[in-house]
């Protein structure tokens, strides 16, 4: 059977087997502990050039299966594909059109998949974004906690200030910074989905008096410099590198002059932005984030300053979200049964490649977590920031 394998595939030294669709099984390596299962026989082919977006693609379609724990079934695919796979090249991407409908779409598409679905895995208080391990033993629910009480802590929130929430998702940080910090909050998102459960959540608190979350466009935001403090988070990844300088003009048109800007977001290897991980940004783009686009710390930081805001504190939480993910990863695994009656067959098998995937990227750093804290001068250039971080580890 051996002789049935394209030659590049013979003399690798991986603990990985192959099963055929006619039951024989090919061991790429000593004591394999994943196994493909390979149920197309056109797929072997295509084996010859095993990109994470082929091989990803060929177990949501059903032409393959997969055996062994979901972390290691990435990270020996991973070990294929870079053992047969040229480097990559250093072709910056095309930039994507990014308009209201287009967005819209993308995020319905994303975050309205099953409110229920997404509880199976998060925290209590659903928070999709990175969370901040103080402690090594931290649980998830404590990282997220303690990532909203970080975010609130840079931005020097102070009772009775205005808050803007871009991107407020269920509406954790929201609710959060107005009864812990007595700001009041308004939030936005493009999520029907998320916004009705966030606003059950306020309602559930008792915090309608402070916390007023709406359907509502970036783009839409009023100009008058009416907020005091402005947090964005897991946001800048949808906005696109073309309209990167609009949604930064935008925020500092929010915010009043002395007033904070936080952007907490993922960005990229390089420093064009283009995608790394061998067609895993492919995979990403296809299945799980429509037109979403990585700016590097260089482009998102650049921007900001272009738009008059001046960047006083940049902080990377890369192993904070390769921790997370791992642990959104293992929670859903142990709830596939639950998972598989919220969502169909198809979009739970794109999400357990999905959060095993970017754990591990964020592990590999192919991507990275940046807290960007801005600060919008006043006229003469000054600003009230504290002169050092002390306050905010207090």
């Amino acid at each position: 059977m051996l002789a049935q394998l394209p030659p590049a595939l013979q003399n690798l030294q991986l603990p990985l087997r192959l099963r055929l669709w006619d039951g024989h099984e090919i061991n790429l390596g000593p004591m394999p502990s994943v196994t493909i299962i390979v149920k197309d026989p056109q797929l072997v082919a295509q084996f010859t050039q095993p990109t994470l977006d082929l091989l990803g693609s060929a177990f949501v379609e059903g032409k393959l299966e997969l055996e062994g724990s979901i972390s290691d079934v990435v990270r020996v695919c991973d070990e294929l594909s870079q053992a047969l796979l040229e480097d990559e090249g250093d072709n910056p991407p095309p930039r994507l059109a990014h308009d209201k409908e287009t967005d819209a779409a993308s995020i319905s598409y994303h975050y309205d998949l099953s409110n229920a679905f997404y509880q199976l895995w998060l925290d209590r208080d659903m928070v999709y974004s990175c969370a901040y391990f103080e402690r090594d033993d931290a649980t998830l629910e404590e990282a997220q906690q303690a990532k909203f009480r970080h975010l609130c802590r840079k931005l020097r929130l102070q009772p009775g200030e205005y808050l803007l929430d871009v991107g407020c998702g269920w509406g954790g940080l929201a609710r959060y910074a107005a009864r812990e910090f007595g700001v009041k909050v308004f939030g936005i998102t493009l999520s029907k989905e998320q916004l009705a459960l966030a606003k059950e959540r306020v309602a559930a608190e008792g915090l309608q008096d402070k916390v007023d979350l709406q359907l509502l466009d970036y783009r839409d935001l009023p100009q008058d410099g009416r907020f005091d403090k402005v947090v964005s988070v897991g946001m800048f990844e949808h906005v696109g590198h073309a309209n990167l300088k609009q949604y930064c003009e935008i925020l500092f048109g929010a915010v009043r002059e002395g007033g904070l800007v936080m952007n907490h977001g993922i960005t990229a290897k390089y420093t064009d932005g283009r995608p790394v991980g061998r067609g895993a940004g492919d995979f990403i783009d296809r299945y799980v984030f429509p037109n979403g686009e990585l700016p590097h710390l260089a482009m998102i930081s650049a921007q900001i300053s272009e738009a008059g805001l001046e960047v006083v504190d940049v902080e990377s939480l890369r192993l904070h979200y390769a921790r997370t993910l791992d642990q959104w990863s293992q929670r859903l695994e142990n709830n596939l049964e639950a998972a598989g009656r919220e969502v169909p067959e198809r979009a739970l098998r794109i999400w357990r490649l999905y959060l095993a995937g970017c754990a591990y990227a964020f592990k590999k750093g192919w991507i990275n977590l940046h807290q960007i804290l801005a600060v919008k001068p006043f006229a003469d250039g000054s600003h009230n920031l504290p002169w050092t971080r002390e306050d905010i580890y207090r």
